[in-house]
């Protein structure tokens, strides 16, 4: 079995004199949670759209499953699972009834009852959706987007507007669609829920991708080097260093004891989109892991 599960190799979309995504390429793993971050305008949202066959390109190859979703027929589209950013119009059916209905959409559907179960709907099952809470009916559109068991599962913006409690109660959702080797690609705004769900991460600004790689070590040594801060006759200081041990040892035996208000600060996911987007680079892409 191909172990790519999406492959995109330097996509373009323009809009007449425009252009919304340039150049972009990466691959996501079978069974990998990717997330693609970025700002509002920055292409992540039209270069999902492509590959859920929703837009179609200006040049590039794409490949989801091994097939170009621009001519996706109704057997690749029953792989794929779509759970988009706001929902259409909600009508008079029930829950139950809503998740039999795109069930019957399916050559292989999952049972209607175990898909309530698992996005935690059980007890409100026989309840018009119209009537949920927005966080049940969020919970909703995931299980319209799983019902059909998909391969790779699209996740647009899956969480806002939840409070902190819903949003982790869904975080728990996505992890065990992931541990059923679900492949899913996610576009969120909150960067903890990207650290918190995403094997490897991808940021784009200005229709670029400028890093994609593991939530850990995105960016590259540079912008992931720690920083030691601490205070000294009244300044604060700090260096950065790859060593924070190291410097911290000198700063002790310089002075005999330890610093005041010492920090040792090692940049997170959010430090290193913020310094990724915040300036124009080049067209290479950094730290280009699983990148051509």
């Amino acid at each position: 079995m191909e172990q790519i599960a999406v492959r995109v190799e330097n996509l373009r979309k323009h809009y007449g004199r425009r252009t919304a995504v340039e150049d972009v390429s990466f691959e996501i793993r079978r069974g990998e949670t990717f997330a693609l971050l970025g700002p509002n305008g920055a292409g992540k949202s039209t270069t999902v759209e492509i590959l859920e066959g929703y837009r179609r390109r200006t040049s590039g190859e794409v490949r989801v499953l091994g097939h170009d979703p621009a001519r996706g027929d109704a057997a690749f589209r029953s792989r794929i699972g779509v759970v988009l950013q706001s929902a259409g119009e909600l009508g008079p059916l029930t829950v139950r009834e809503q998740v039999t209905q795109f069930a019957g959409f399916y050559p292989n559907a999952r049972d209607v009852d175990e898909v309530i179960a698992a996005v935690g709907l059980t007890e409100h099952a026989g309840r018009r959706v119209s009537k949920l809470s927005g966080g049940q009916q969020r919970r909703v559109d995931v299980a319209l987007g799983i019902v059909g068991r998909p391969e790779v599962l699209f996740l647009d913006e899956p969480t806002t507007g939840f409070d902190p409690a819903a949003r982790r109660s869904f975080w728990e959702l996505i992890r065990s669609l992931s541990a059923d080797g679900v492949t899913i690609v996610l576009t969120t705004h909150y960067l903890d829920e990207a650290a918190h769900l995403a094997d490897r991460v991808g940021i784009i600004a200005e229709g670029r991708l400028r890093a994609v790689g593991g939530v850990h070590d995105i960016g590259g040594p540079d912008i992931r080097t720690p920083v030691v801060r601490w205070r000294e006759g009244g300044d604060l200081r700090e260096l950065r260093t790859a060593e924070p041990g190291r410097a911290i040892a000198e700063l002790v035996d310089r002075s005999g004891a330890e610093p005041a208000d010492l920090q040792v600060i090692r940049p997170t996911l959010e430090d290193v989109y913020l310094d990724l987007v915040a300036t124009p680079r080049a067209a290479e892409t950094t730290q280009t892991e699983g990148v051509r």
